[in-house]
């Protein structure tokens, strides 16, 4: 009892210790390698010699049209880059699309989504209606927007009086033609995204709230929200790397014109426009990289751990 005394008058404290990882918890991490190892197998294999090929062209200088003059260069093609003021204008024009499209479509498909989850007749109906623009091809959206934003053709110009007004050949009003574009064609992928999440947050919590009296505004940023913190990283996360790789709809609405010139399509005009295969390599694998550090980044910064989220302790 006196030692007991002594050590509650000292006022010390033991540390907290580690949040122990449950046996449920270890059982799905090692399930959730299994289903996913066949998956990520394909992938090395179709991807390894291709991504490896790229990054030992890119210390050559290569031209495709003159193939007996390539020589070894070491890491001087990613100097060029670098240093040219090409690639960091291409660099703040990916990321406006992505920022603004990304932005634009959680909030939307948050919408939706919750639209699609309360609604009780006619669910099927209203899910694939709001599905549909997904399932169109990339390149068939594109030329069917271009052709909407046409200045002597469109109907955009038409419904909101804006006469001839030529979109594409300024560069803010080409981005806002690309952006809504994009917004059109994948907001139905980050609602069903979102769709998911919302049906894994327990009703039971959504009732005690509104028993002790909380608002709609306040069930969603305290009850649903947190319980599908998972659902919204891993939206954001497929859709950001999506629209960070963007090239079908640049390509077909702009071919780069007006400063809309994207990551992808440097590559792509490097590559194969220009045939220098030492310069294109090395901007392919600089886009990779960032597409990696745009994961880790994403990843970290939620710090979304599943099993919290699933209430394991």
């Amino acid at each position: 009892m006196t030692v007991t005394a002594e050590r509650q008058d000292t006022g010390t404290t033991q540390p907290a210790p580690h949040p122990r990882v449950t046996d449920r918890a270890r059982r799905e991490r090692r399930l959730g390698w299994w289903l996913s190892a066949p998956a990520m197998l394909v992938m090395l294999l179709v991807t390894a010699y291709p991504m490896a090929n790229a990054l030992y062209l890119s210390l050559f200088e290569y031209r495709l049209t003159d193939p007996g003059s390539r020589h070894f260069i070491g890491l001087s093609n990613y100097g060029v880059i670098l240093t040219d003021s090409v690639w960091w204008s291409d660099v703040v024009t990916t990321f406006i699309i992505t920022a603004v499209t990304v932005a634009v479509e959680l909030v939307i498909g948050f919408t939706l989504a919750m639209v699609m989850h309360k609604i009780v007749f006619g669910r099927r109906t209203v899910r694939t209606s709001i599905l549909l623009p997904y399932g169109i091809i990339t390149v068939v959206s594109a030329f069917a927007w271009q052709f909407a934003f046409a200045s002597d053709s469109g109907f955009v110009n038409s419904w909101f009086h804006l006469g001839d007004f030529a979109w594409f050949s300024h560069r803010t009003s080409a981005l806002v033609a690309i952006c809504l574009t994009e917004i059109w064609k994948t907001t139905p992928f980050i609602s069903l995204l979102l769709l998911a999440g919302l049906a894994q947050v327990p009703e039971v919590l959504q009732e005690a709230a509104m028993v002790d009296g909380a608002t709609f505004w306040q069930r969603l940023w305290k009850v649903t929200i947190p319980n599908m913190k998972a659902a919204i990283m891993v939206a954001v996360l497929f859709r950001t790397l999506d629209a960070w790789r963007i090239f079908d709809t640049v390509s077909i609405m702009t071919s780069g014109a007006q400063k809309t010139e994207t990551l992808s399509f440097l590559t792509y005009r490097q590559s194969i426009t220009r045939v220098a295969l030492g310069i294109g390599s090395a901007v392919s694998v600089l886009l990779f990289l960032t597409v990696v550090l745009i994961a880790v980044i994403f990843v970290k910064g939620f710090n979304t751990d599943l099993s919290q989220v699933r209430g394991d302790k």
